[in-house]
């Protein structure tokens, strides 16, 4: 196999985890948007679920950057089934009838709700990228990527990271998160 055939094999695995680095900072910056421009500050269990997708933002940067490792796709595929796991904890504790969920809705579902699909999603993703590079015959792990495509997933990701690290010490301090979060514990 010539250098250019392997470069393209190289650039779908890349390809996907900058998608999925993407998809990851859309979760982010969505939960983000409605933190602040709704003021629905989010609870404990949807701060490990950010945690949770933060992680798995990781394990995809983690290939972008240091090349594509078995460890990257393990640290990418716990972390969804964490998060998944802690959804599936917050969606049981409201399935009771009458109960209105926690915050508001996007299309007509909790934002812990999708949290539990888009682990689900995640991990389905992740397969999917398995499966492709077997199709392209890309079995060795893929060199890191630059340019500015990776830089400016990179920087996207980091200042969402960022945001929500310093929104998180805003809301709680150094101390636990209140259950329902009403206000920034710091900004009083």
């Amino acid at each position: 196999m010539g250098p250019t055939a392997m470069s393209e094999q190289r650039s779908v695995g890349a390809t996907l985890n900058m998608l999925g680095l993407l998809g990851i900072s859309s979760i982010l910056a969505v939960a983000f948007y409605y933190q602040l421009a709704l003021g629905e500050l989010p609870c404990p269990l949807c701060l490990l679920q950010r945690a949770g997708f933060i992680a798995i933002g990781m394990g995809f940067l983690f290939n972008l950057r240091l090349g594509e490792r078995r460890s990257h796709y393990a640290m990418i595929l716990i972390a969804s089934l964490v998060t998944g796991f802690i959804s599936l904890r917050q969606v049981s504790l409201h399935l009771s009838p009458g109960d209105p969920g926690y915050g508001s809705t996007l299309f007509g579902l909790h934002f812990y709700t999708w949290a539990l699909i888009a682990a689900v999603g995640v991990v389905c993703y992740v397969a999917f990228v398995f499966v492709l590079k077997d199709v392209v015959g890309e079995r060795d792990a893929g060199a890191p990527i630059g340019g500015q495509a990776s830089n400016a997933a990179f920087a996207i990701f980091t200042l969402l990271v960022a945001a929500n690290l310093l929104s998180t010490v805003l809301e709680c301090g150094a101390g636990q998160c209140e259950d329902n979060p009403v206000r920034y514990l710091l900004l009083k």
